[in-house]
């Protein structure tokens, strides 16, 4: 993979109509949080490395037709949230935490700390769902390699921020 192509297939994905029945104020956080991971995920730095691990792992970039960054969060029929997912379209859907887990995590950590945990988070589902189009079927593995991408990024990315590993614990806690 020469050049950062990946840059070109994220988007951020709103659909105004499903804003009617939140505030104001939850409307902002949630678009807020989609710009954020927005320009996370289409930093330089990151996508070299996103090029970086796609040739490593020889996984054909043509799998993935588009990246979209959902404003608002997916809840499973069983009550979870997802972070992401990949499916046969090539399409990868990445969606923000609840506006409550985060004013919980405020509560508990810095606020510049809920940022470094929305990128980090962003970054970890990239890595995680790309993954999984060459993986699809070994979570377990899925799981390790992001751990382990993770943690090479962390560590070479120039993230050697005071709580950063703090971050990448709570969101590895699964």
């Amino acid at each position: 993979m020469q050049n950062q192509r990946f840059p070109n297939k994220i988007k951020v994905t709103t659909f105004p109509q499903k804003f009617e029945g939140f505030s104001e104020k939850q409307a902002k956080f949630y678009r807020k949080y989609a710009t954020v991971a927005f320009k996370t995920l289409t930093n330089p730095l990151f996508q070299r490395f996103i090029n970086w691990m796609i040739l490593k792992e020889s996984i054909n970039e043509h799998t993935v037709t588009t990246i979209q960054i959902r404003a608002l969060p997916f809840r499973k029929q069983n009550g979870n949230g997802l972070a992401g997912k990949f499916n046969k379209k090539g399409e990868i859907s990445i969606y923000p935490k609840r506006l409550e887990f985060c004013r919980k995590l405020t509560r508990e950590i810095e606020k510049e700390n809920v940022y470094c945990y929305i990128k980090v988070r962003a970054r970890a589902t990239l890595i995680h769902e790309l993954l999984h189009t060459k993986y699809s079927r070994d979570e377990n593995k899925v799981r390790q390699l992001t751990r382990k991408y993770m943690s090479i990024f962390t560590c070479h990315g120039n993230l050697q921020k005071r709580n950063t590993k703090r971050v990448l614990q709570i969101l590895f806690s699964f």
